[in-house]
């Protein structure tokens, strides 16, 4: 295994600098810093973790907070922020606090993080005032992705602007009875993906004349299968729905399952539109608002990074969407 010495007359660089790079410490430019990583990578150096701890005092450790590993947008977050850390010699620690229909998730509990971890970074799950506080009180770097109150560092969408977005495609199409797939009713913090997506589905169609009516809001979960039963419930309500806006392409997905299920065409019966940019959207044709939740996770590993040695950071980073047409969304049959 090549030593720092190698990586440093490789890269043309001080060992110094080496060690800055690839600790993610603030002084070295972002060229500098990737032509070192290229370098320990090809020549296959790593950092010694414990060496670097008894140096600093640090755990060289973050925490992940989440909710679900599985489903796409956490799945994404998760891979872009532990590929960065591993990068810069860090590990991840992760901890699953589920949010389920009918079931009250558990409390997020601090201890379990303190001297474990130098910050904790918290991927689309809402918390309690007091869990926030509990967290912030640790003492170390917190920072949040998808979701996050307005005193914290937070890595997010715009998604008042999504739920609009996604909204006007479907009015533009000529769509006026448009129904819309929201996600967990108990996730009501007013800074939540779903609450903010709702009302970006509402300033659309007021703008466009159209008064939101609660009987075609329904709650899928965040899921397929939630997508899905969510939808058969939207259209034995409302049969006059020729358009449905999902917050998340999963229900996205459910919802054209649903459509299929009843004998509907897609888009020819009813439109759908989704959110995120989904592997699997362009198998099923799914038109939908894209994000990179890659990027996202990464993005904020680093901003941890950066808080962990005292470099200033700002208070949000707000990732563009950006509409991808496909084939489940077109002009509606009947007016």
């Amino acid at each position: 295994m090549a030593g720092i010495d190698e990586v440093a007359q490789a890269a043309g660089v001080s060992t110094a600098t080496v060690s800055r790079a690839l600790r993610g410490l603030p002084n070295v430019s972002a060229s500098t810093r990737a032509r070192v990583r290229a370098e320990a990578e090809r020549l296959g150096y790593v950092p010694s973790p414990s060496a670097a701890s008894l140096a600093t005092g640090r755990t060289r450790t973050i925490g992940v907070i989440t909710p679900w590993v599985s489903r796409w947008f956490f799945a994404n977050v998760i891979e872009g922020a532990e590929r960065a850390l591993r990068s810069v010699g860090y590990d991840v620690l992760l901890y699953t606090f589920e949010v389920d229909d009918g079931r009250p998730r558990r409390t997020v509990d601090p201890t379990v993080l303190r001297r474990r971890v130098d910050g904790t970074l918290v991927v689309g799950l809402p918390l309690e005032d007091d869990e926030v506080a509990s967290l912030v009180a640790l003492g170390t770097p917190l920072a949040f992705v998808g979701s996050g109150p307005a005193d914290q560092v937070t890595v997010r969408l715009d998604d008042v602007r999504t739920g609009s977005l996604a909204t006007r495609h479907l009015l533009d199409l000529g769509h006026r009875v448009v129904g819309h797939i929201t996600g967990q009713p108990d996730l009501v913090s007013s800074w939540s993906p779903p609450v903010e997506r709702s009302t970006g589905y509402e300033r659309a169609l007021r703008k466009a004349g159209i008064e939101p009516s609660p009987d075609l809001v329904v709650n899928g979960g965040f899921d397929v299968e939630g997508g899905r039963s969510s939808t058969k419930e939207l259209l034995r309500r409302r049969p006059d729905v020729t358009a449905v806006f999902a917050a998340s392409d999963e229900m996205a997905m459910g919802a054209i399952l649903a459509a299929r299920d009843l004998g509907m065409d897609v888009p020819g019966d009813l439109s759908v539109i989704g959110v995120d940019g989904h592997d699997l959207g362009e198998l099923v044709g799914l038109t939908t608002i894209g994000q990179d939740a890659y990027q996202q996770g990464a993005d904020a590993s680093m901003l941890l990074m950066e808080m962990i040695n005292g470099a200033p950071v700002p208070d949000s980073l707000t990732y563009p969407t950006h509409l991808v047409r496909r084939t489940s969304t077109a002009a509606p049959r009947r007016s």
